[in-house]
């Protein structure tokens, strides 16, 4: 049986509120007030009419009353939509397999997290011995009746006794540190609060551990506080908060994050000290020393550097200083006046990680946007390469600098996430965990193009059908474009299930991400972003001119960056698209820098104080830039009221200014989560929630026929 997209013979409502008609019935915009508030920047002003969105919804009834009719709106239209309740049966099937991260050997103790398939929330896993029992450590499934708390970041302890967790709770960035007795399985007393964007890292005796956190937020506003004051602090087993000793923090610079680790001989603490993006600072502590005070390594934020490892006093580090696509260097911390010297060069692959592990350094490199990787000596003399199972992303490596076993993983379009164990020594890997999955893989082909953009610039892109799709398919095409992420092949079950109906999903690997180093993310950002926007349009472009999306067959999607690129190209090439899904997008460029961690992305987007920064940001911004009338895709917007990240007023001011424009029939419509942030610990009943929605919404308005069987 087939559910076709029916052909409405009832023409399109237009009146002054802007309506639209969902088959036989007809829905209108729930009503937004307007505010009279106007801002003047650098002599232009910008009027700002939605601004009381920005209010938070636990404490604003006006703006809790406007996001629940809005729900009740999109709910009403998604709920009608041909193929909703097959793509959500068909998503919790394809999301129901057992997933597994590569283990963390402690002692003789091998930890990892698992979910069985369809549970909320990743359980933490202990197996004792290679080869030995498993046993659930910690299981936040049983936090919260709704399956919205979550485990964050953890670590155990060099013995393996003791494992510190983060807790999150509704998908706030926000977390809270315990620590759990591994043999005994109870909770110790320790307790550390206000804890945001972290690490923990124990000393190696296991008196403690090292982890970052802000000052304690305003009463009443936490939701809304400000990232100002992160600062790393060793916390010693069995003493409260309070008595936590200050490692490393800069009042001097109160903007900048802070993440420290420990090496694995238990000698150094280093901190790595980041603006938001474009590079990192370092120091060094060395616990062994006598001062046990930072000493400063990189003092600038120009350049990624990171620590691979150290053999003795001699640190293995990569950069992009002097090498865009980056190079390993060393140090020796015990020489009078130390020196950065070159073990590994630059080369035509992007450096994208490496490993110090059983004696050699195992490094992951960038081939146009899919993975290799090769072996050194610690001189630097090549020795090897290590044979991967497929053309995708591999990396993660989990391994000790004298063991001979470690694990890594692997992914690809085609090929579900799958944990190795590799020897070292022999150069061998086999497989350590292996999904099966309810989906016959070999009928899906991955492919890699490269187009043209509009400056010519030669942009990869992935394109994921099944075989027998040869002819121009409904598409949905998926971008980032920033902070230097890059998008590399991955295991998606929710693309998957678009593909499997007979669409093509598409990924490009735009600028702005790192794909091809310091260079590519640099041609993607502040005053380069455009060429972001222009890499995205020829994408689609291309993907219609090559006949593998039909003339009004292209949906396009993105989150956070990639949300704000959506609302960016929609506005620039409404023409282009049929269907657009921005997820909790950053929408309001001359305000994005005044909430919570907005500052941290000045180092992409330019500061809106400045006025060639502003003059930049507002020729683009989604919210400001929507054209006063015209033809538009079918927007639904994607948010939550409990992100902390990108808050959902971005979102809500976008979707009010949309509504209130005459954009023609096809509806533009807010779709609003509750206790669900920025992605991060979002239960999988949720996730296959929003992906059914937002994938029957993209089938309606590109003409994806959905089938009951495949």
């Amino acid at each position: 049986m087939k559910l076709r997209r029916k052909t409405a013979h009832t023409p399109w409502a237009l009146s002054i509120c802007p309506a639209f008609a969902n088959e036989d019935t007809l829905l209108t915009y729930p009503e937004t007030k307007r505010v009279d508030v106007v801002d003047n920047h650098f002599g232009t002003t910008i009027a700002d009419p939605y601004r009381w969105l920005e209010n938070d919804v636990r404490r604003d009834p006006d703006v809790a009353a406007w996001i629940d009719a809005q729900n009740r709106i999109t709910r009403s239209h998604l709920a009608d939509l041909p193929g909703r309740e097959v793509f959500r049966a068909r998503l919790t099937e394809l999301f129901d397999f057992e997933r597994l991260t590569a283990p963390d050997k402690k002692g003789n103790r091998y930890f990892f997290t698992r979910n069985s398939g369809l549970a909320n929330q990743e359980t933490l896993v202990v197996r004792e011995g290679l080869d030995g029992q498993d046993r659930v450590l910690i299981d936040p499934n049983s936090w919260s009746e709704d399956g919205a708390n979550a485990l964050a970041e953890w670590s155990a302890s060099e013995d393996g006794s003791r494992v510190a967790f983060a807790t999150q709770e509704g998908g706030t960035d926000w977390r809270t540190i315990r620590v759990l007795d591994v043999e005994t399985g109870t909770l110790l007393e320790d307790e550390i609060a206000w804890v945001r964007f972290t690490s923990i890292s124990w000393a190696t005796d296991g008196t403690g551990f090292f982890y970052s956190r802000f000052p304690e937020p305003e009463k009443g506003k936490v939701f809304e506080a400000t990232v100002a004051g992160h600062a790393v602090y060793f916390h010693a087993l069995g003493t409260p908060q309070s008595q936590d000793r200050l490692v490393y923090a800069t009042p001097e610079q109160p903007h900048l994050l802070h993440f420290a680790g420990v090496t694995e001989d238990g000698r150094y603490v280093i901190t790595y000290s980041s603006p938001g993006s474009g590079g990192s600072a370092l120091t060094v502590l060395d616990l062994t020393g006598e001062d046990r005070k930072p000493h400063a390594l990189v003092e600038d934020f120009e350049h990624y550097w990171s620590v691979v490892g150290n053999v003795g006093t001699k640190l293995f580090l990569t950069t992009q200083k002097g090498a865009e696509r980056g190079k390993i260097v060393a140090l020796d911390l015990g020489d009078t006046q130390p020196q950065f010297t070159d073990i590994v060069a630059e080369n035509e692959a992007v450096l994208s990680s490496a490993s110090l592990l059983g004696g050699r350094l195992i490094v992951c490199y960038f081939v146009d946007a899919k993975t290799k990787i090769e072996r050194f000596k610690l001189d630097g003399t090549p020795d090897g390469v290590i044979d991967l199972p497929g053309i995708g992303s591999a990396g993660g490596f989990h391994g000790r600098a004298a063991d001979d076993e470690a694990f890594f993983v692997f992914t690809s379009h085609n090929a579900p996430t799958t944990i190795y164990r590799y020897d070292v020594t022999t150069n061998t890997k086999s497989p350590w965990a292996e999904p099966k999955v309810a989906i016959d893989l070999d009928r899906i082909v991955v492919e890699q193009r490269f187009y043209a953009s509009k400056d010519g610039t030669k942009v990869p892109m992935f394109i994921v059908r099944r075989k027998d799709v040869t002819g121009p398919a409904p598409t949905l095409l998926y971008g980032y474009g920033g902070f230097a992420i890059s998008m590399i092949p991955f295991y998606s079950p929710a693309s998957l299930a678009w593909v499997e109906q007979g669409g093509a999903f598409a990924v490009a690997s735009i600028r702005g991400g790192g794909e091809y180093g310091k260079s590519w993310h640099d041609a993607g950002r502040r005053e380069n972003k455009q060429n972001v926007f222009d890499d995205f349009i020829a994408a689609g472009e291309y993907l219609k001119a090559e006949g593998i999306t039909p003339p009004d067959g292209l949906a396009i999607q993105g989150e956070s960056n990639g949300g704000l690129l959506v609302g960016a190209v929609v506005n620039q090439r409404p023409d282009l698209f049929a269907a657009a899904l921005p997820g909790v997008g950053v929408m309001d460029m001359l305000r994005f820098h005044r909430f919570t961690g907005g500052q941290l992305w000045m180092q992409d987007f330019g500061d809106p104080a400045k006025e060639r920064d502003f003059r930049n940001l507002l020729s683009y911004s989604p919210y400001h830039t929507i054209q006063a009338n015209g033809a538009y895709p079918a927007i639904l917007v994607t948010t939550a009221d409990t992100d902390d990240r990108v808050v959902p007023g971005h979102s809500f001011k976008y979707v009010a200014a949309l509504q209130a424009a005459d954009l023609g029939a096809r509806p533009r419509l807010l779709r609003v989560d509750t206790r669900a942030g920025h992605g991060a610990g979002k239960p999988t009943d949720k996730m296959i929630e929003e992906f059914a929605d937002m994938w029957a919404f993209a089938a309606r308005w590109t003409g994806l026929e959905i089938e009951t069987r495949t």
